[in-house]
């Protein structure tokens, strides 16, 4: 089938949308499926910061990225929404590609678009519910009260579940918000699959990396680390690992805390660490590419991972995949993710129990490799393969839905 997903994520803007997006539409090609990723252009400066060029990125994809001209939005410079009056150049683009199924993985103006499209071209919407969107709103835009931003977000993703034939929830605890909202529809709980190339380790470039890292921060040579990767914004709740840092300090001095991702948050974090005397113990990166995630696993102790908003908690899986045992606070998607101790320890939103399961896989060798072989077994449930059937299986399912709906 024609499948069109729409996104207002999608690479050089890195997040787990942009993940999904990619990783599902790269294992439907393989499927057979004929698929085009309609996205946002963004500006020279964030492809430069990212050093991805749009261009000969998307010529290499297996499937086809149609760009729509875009412009900033005043409380995130990562974020862009697109220019509206481009719609009739969507509309061309749409009907030469003929989708069979518009699949919305956003819920702002792309998304709009593709509703928009849809109503057009008779065609039915499945629709994933990835964002949390009145509590993502709330750590943006601090000039509107906090309960109309609320009011707000749910209002938008409303917007978006009424439309859909079909309703992807990737966390158990997503898919009740959606029945909190008062939908009552189809619903169907699938997590976003992670690719298998994550785990290609080569170990030529694997020395490259360590040497580069250890050349520009030789104060993580020899150490304990403990790594955070993702997004470096507020709501992922970064601050709590200075705390979880200073307690292990205590007793585990060779130890150190290493960020690998960027975001609007960063400056102000490196600030804190400084303010807090901790300039010596951690370390950041900025972004990394995706493909050369695999070493940063590799080389670390322990994931930690404090985000008390995260939908799905992805990188969990990612740190498992590579072997590398997780710390991680149990709340919303990391608990649909770990499901309790699998693969690591998953503690409540306290310094000291989250301290202390770290400090428990620096000491106890035994402990340790139970953890890192079950971390290995507990990841291959999330295997990209594995679940892309079941996305057809939405998709198939969305448009007899679609036929019975409208047949009269």
């Amino acid at each position: 089938m024609n499948i069109a997903m729409f996104t207002d994520a999608y690479f050089p803007r890195i997040n787990g949308v942009t993940i999904s997006v990619k990783s599902y539409a790269t294992e439907l090609t393989k499927l057979g499926h004929k698929v085009c990723i309609v996205c946002l252009e963004y500006s020279e400066e964030q492809q430069k910061s990212a050093i991805f060029d749009e261009k000969s990125e998307d010529e290499k994809s297996p499937f086809s990225v149609i760009r729509i001209p875009s412009m900033g939005i005043i409380w995130s410079k990562e974020d862009r929404m697109v220019r509206l009056d481009k719609w009739h150049f969507l509309k061309e683009k749409m009907k030469v590609f003929q989708p069979d199924i518009i699949h919305i993985n956003s819920e702002w103006t792309i998304g709009y678009l593709g509703t928009l499209y849809s109503r057009k071209a008779k065609i039915p919407i499945v629709f994933t519910f990835h964002t949390f969107l009145e509590e993502y709103l709330m750590n943006y835009v601090n000039f509107i009260p906090q309960g109309s931003m609320q009011k707000l977000g749910r209002d938008i993703v409303k917007f978006y579940l009424k439309k859909a034939e079909l309703i992807i929830a990737p966390t158990k605890r997503i898919e009740k918000v959606v029945h909190e909202y008062g939908i009552e529809k189809d619903t169907f709980l699938l997590p976003t699959g992670i690719p298998s190339n994550l785990i290609k380790f080569d170990k030529n470039q694997n020395k490259c990396i360590k040497a580069a890292l250890f050349k520009k921060f030789p104060l993580l040579k020899n150490k304990n680390i403990l790594l955070y990767v993702g997004r470096v914004v507020k709501e992922k709740n970064l601050t709590f690992l200075y705390d979880v840092l200073e307690k292990i300090k205590q007793s585990d001095k060779n130890s150190a805390l290493l960020f690998v991702g960027g975001g609007p948050f960063l400056e102000e974090l490196k600030e804190i660490a400084a303010s807090r005397g901790l300039k010596k113990d951690v370390v950041f990166t900025g972004y990394a590419a995706y493909k050369d995630l695999i070493y940063f696993y590799k080389m670390a102790s322990v994931f930690v991972f404090p985000s008390l908003t995260e939908t799905q908690g992805l990188v969990t899986i990612e740190a498992m995949t590579a072997g590398l045992p997780v710390v991680a606070i149990g709340e919303m998607g990391t608990v649909d993710v770990m499901r309790g101790d699998n693969g690591g320890f998953m503690v409540s939103n306290d310094v000291d129990e989250f301290a202390s399961k770290v400090h428990i896989l620096l000491n106890d060798k035994k402990i340790y490799s139970r953890k890192k072989a079950d971390a290995i077994e507990w990841a291959k449930r999330w295997s990209i393969e594995t679940l892309t059937p079941k996305l057809v299986d939405c998709y198939k399912k969305a448009i007899d839905n679609f036929k019975k709906n409208h047949s009269s």
